[in-house]
């Protein structure tokens, strides 16, 4: 497919952006270093709802224009996609409807998937972080750190209920928000005021899973240090990659001009890649630890002899399509983690799109007509939008 199909994006911005990648890639190719191959990856989606036509405007369409572009090239590349299927609001929106958490991912995925394969995306594969080869995959990389020393372990007072007999996320507990004393706020976030919330800042807090108050006890997690990576980060971001995306560039450097601090890569929930290490019954992967290790794992189903070279051989060229919300992840967090383990390459690129947003006054206008018989080239009500973006 050529790319005049994706024209009727021309007004999200999504071209702009993207022929200054192109154009800027093409200078590379022929004024840099020239690299045998190229690892595309797109941020993983969420399985707790189906892909929003703004995620497709922000990463998949700009990461599928840019991987035709190199196969029009006849460039050696693959495109890595795949569903994040971990964390707690899965789990949450596994209670209210009285499923199991794997019952949740199981439809999500399926219907992402579907939503791609519709849409044209063409990934080379698309798989999930609930496959046994990622299990495998993120619990061998954990026990790697675990084994060298990478890791800190501490422990800390944390909410528990008593009457389920189990520690609490942030998301499992709600109170009162001591900003704009709205009820029912959760443990990170305060919906109403949107102001960000440790659970400890809350008022009369409160077990969301059976409503008691919950207590404090201690429990240990291990640590990423990222403070430790904080110097080489500092160099290899602000110094050899002056050429990423002003966002991409300036949210790095003012997360690095704050000071780095070690972050949790496990947390106690029944739900994710069980920790791979003696006394840790209960505890699991974080979600943000495995979920891009899903990009490795996703490239070792699809290549299962070859794949070392597309996550290792220093002529191989890895690029990460985000979103802006995946910037700190993908540019700081996660190559920490691969420089810790020794062997993978760290990413050339990473650029961040903002998510094309369709509510409140924001109006295409342009005339659409498509197999649902959408003409309206004025939208007013939120149905109507998504069916002239669907079509």
């Amino acid at each position: 497919k050529n790319l005049e199909e994706y024209s009727y994006f021309a007004e999200t911005a999504i071209f702009v952006p993207l022929k200054a990648f192109i154009t800027k890639e093409i200078h590379n190719n022929t004024m840099e270093k020239k690299f045998k191959r190229t690892t595309v990856t797109s941020a993983l989606p969420y399985a707790n709802g189906p892909v929003h036509i703004g995620h497709l405007a922000g990463v998949y369409v700009p990461a599928d224009i840019y991987v035709r572009y190199l196969r029009l090239k006849k460039e050696d590349v693959i495109f890595i996609g795949g569903s994040d299927e971990h964390g707690v609001p899965i789990t949450i929106r596994a209670k209210k409807e009285g499923i199991t958490p794997q019952d949740v991912v199981d439809r999500y995925h399926t219907l992402i998937k579907k939503s791609f394969e519709e849409f044209g995306v063409s990934f080379d594969v698309y798989s999930r972080t609930t496959s046994k080869t990622h299990h495998d995959t993120a619990s061998d990389f954990f026990r790697k750190l675990y084994d060298k020393g990478e890791f800190i372990e501490k422990t800390s007072m944390q909410y528990y209920d008593e009457e389920a007999k189990t520690f609490l996320a942030d998301r499992y507990i709600t109170g009162e928000c001591p900003h704009c004393h709205a009820e029912g706020a959760y443990g990170d976030q305060c919906e109403k005021c949107g102001t960000s919330l440790s659970p400890t800042d809350l008022i009369n807090p409160k077990s969301a899973i059976s409503g008691s108050q919950p207590v404090m006890r201690e429990t240990k997690h291990w640590y990423l240090p990222l403070d430790k990576h904080e110097e080489w980060l500092r160099q290899w971001i602000l110094e050899d990659h002056k050429e990423w995306r002003p966002n991409v560039y300036g949210q790095c450097k003012s997360w690095l001009d704050m000071g780095l601090q070690p972050r949790a890569v496990s947390r106690d929930l029944d739900w994710g890649i069980p920790v791979p290490v003696e006394g840790a019954e209960g505890k699991v992967l974080y979600v943000w630890f495995d979920a891009p290790i899903g990009y490795i794992s996703n490239t070792k189903e699809l290549l299962p002899d070859t794949w070392e070279k597309w996550w290792k051989d220093p002529e191989t060229r890895l690029v990460h399509f985000i979103g802006k919300d995946n910037i700190v992840f993908h540019c700081i967090v996660f190559p920490a983690m691969l420089k810790a383990e020794g062997s993978y390459i760290l990413p050339d690129n990473v650029p961040s799109n903002e998510f094309l947003n369709l509510e409140g006054d924001k109006i295409f206008h342009f005339h659409a007509t498509g197999r649902y018989g959408c003409t309206s080239i004025s939208l007013t009500s939120p149905a109507s939008r998504m069916c002239c973006a669907t079509c």
